[in-house]
């Protein structure tokens, strides 16, 4: 598939079928995918715990579900066969940008008004969601309720320090919903696209908008 027709077709999938496995194989190939996104200073500070196991994904579930939820979204969702848990290490950046090459040893998170280890987790999941449709799949970026990531990282045994990003749910679709896309515009090019300065579109000065 193009990755134009790739960008195109894909949709968050919000209700899987459980009787369709992921072909073996397939994640692996898609996480060695994700790995090629950018990271800064090549720091590569990220982790991804496949959750391919029903007993392990009952876990997760377990911990990251807020008391008394069972709406359709959850019933939809924990159908996945795969989840992949995505985690940034800031302490992976800190290391890199003290090294010679870049000389900022006083490893002062003052340096980093964007986390830069939460960004470059999310590239490789976007890589992810777009490997998965090229692929026959379908996949779903969510994020863990924030009073839920201990709960995650102690069921999942992950280490002090790792910052639970998202996670992409993977399987084939049992049939589609539509989310939010279904009542809210996609913003024109004109709208978002500003050119030397804020508020300056080429539609615009070329008579075009």
């Amino acid at each position: 598939m193009e990755l134009r027709e790739a960008v195109r077709r894909r949709r968050m999938v919000r209700r899987f079928d459980p009787s369709r496995p992921v072909a073996p194989g397939l994640v692996d190939s898609l996480l060695a995918l994700a790995v090629r996104a950018p990271s800064a200073g090549f720091s590569q500070g990220w982790d991804f715990v496949v959750l391919d196991d029903p007993a392990d994904r009952g876990l997760f579930w377990e911990a990251a579900t807020e008391t008394g939820r069972r709406d359709a979204w959850l019933q939809g969702v924990s159908a996945a066969p795969v989840l992949v848990v995505c985690l940034s290490d800031p302490e992976a950046y800190l290391e890199r940008y003290a090294l010679p090459d870049k000389g900022w040893t006083d490893r002062s998170l003052d340096r980093w008004p964007i986390p830069y280890w939460d960004t470059d987790v999310a590239m490789a999941a976007m890589i992810l969601l777009l490997g998965a449709e090229d692929a026959g799949i379908g996949g779903l970026f969510f994020g863990v309720p924030a009073g839920r990531h201990d709960a995650v990282r102690e069921a999942l045994g992950v280490p002090d320090g790792r910052r639970v990003v998202g996670v992409v749910a993977l399987g084939h679709e049992a049939r589609r919903t539509s989310g939010s896309a279904r009542t809210r515009r996609r913003r024109p090019l004109a709208e978002v696209v500003h050119h030397g300065r804020f508020g300056v579109s080429s539609w615009s000065r070329s008579g075009r908008l």
